[in-house]
Order: structure tokens, then C-alpha cells, then sequence
């Protein structure tokens, strides 16, 4: 596990929304921003505890990802060496996971800073 640094900052992504998702067979790509994310492991989408959708690897997106298209982030929240939450403003989290202890599990980048965060 690669885990995710505490001073990892993500306030870049405040009020700032995606417009569009790229998806491989292995990775879920999206920006907010200037903030750039690819995930590898597995993400669900939460609104008010209750499973909205989720996307693991080798699968489609399940259709409720269509509703953090064009919705500001409130909050990003280093949960845990484990987990980023990401808030947005229609109340759905969106829940990012280190999962593996042998593979990157998610590639953050920053425009403007010099390094890409893995994890």
C-alpha cells in the first residue's frame, strides 16, 4: 500500500466540477479543475449512507456517476492513509480507496505543482 499522504492537498478542488469521466478497462479518470485523478481501485458513490454507484476495474461505470457531472465540490477529506472523500453539493460522496499493498491504486495530479501524487 502506497497510502495517501497526509499533506496530500486537495483544495484546489473546492467549488470546481467535472464535465466529463474517461474510463479504460483498468482506470476511472476525471478532473475537478484543476485537480486530475486516476483510479485503479475500486470507487462508490454515497448519498446519505446509501449506495448511488459504484465502478470497480473491467466494468462499466454504473449510471449514477451522472450526477457529479457539472455539481461543485464542498469538501475533500483525507479520511484515512486509506480513503479520500470527496463532497459535492447535490450531498453525494464520492469515496476513494488504497486498496492494494502491490499496485497504485490512484494517480493524483495538481496543475501547477511539480509532482504527481501516487498512491
Amino acid at each position: 500500500m502506497y497510502c495517501i499522504p497526509k499533506e496530500l492537498d486537495l483544495s484546489k478542488a473546492i467549488g470546481e466540477f467535472t464535465t466529463q469521466i474517461c474510463i479504460g478497462k483498468y482506470d476511472f479518470q476525471f478532473s475537478l479543475g484543476k485537480v486530475h485523478f486516476t483510479v485503479e481501485s475500486p470507487i462508490t458513490l454515497l448519498r446519505g449512507g446509501d449506495l448511488v454507484a459504484t465502478w470497480k476495474e473491467g466494468t462499466w461505470p454504473e449510471s449514477g456517476f451522472i450526477e457529479i457531472f457539472n455539481v461543485p465540490v464542498t469538501k475533500a477529506l483525507i479520511a484515512s492513509d486509506e480513503k479520500i472523500i470527496i463532497f459535492f453539493e447535490n450531498s453525494l460522496e464520492m469515496h476513494l480507496v488504497d486498496n492494494s499493498d502491490q499496485f497504485e491504486s490512484m494517480q493524483i495530479s495538481i496543475e501547477g505543482e511539480p509532482e504527481t501524487w501516487i498512491i
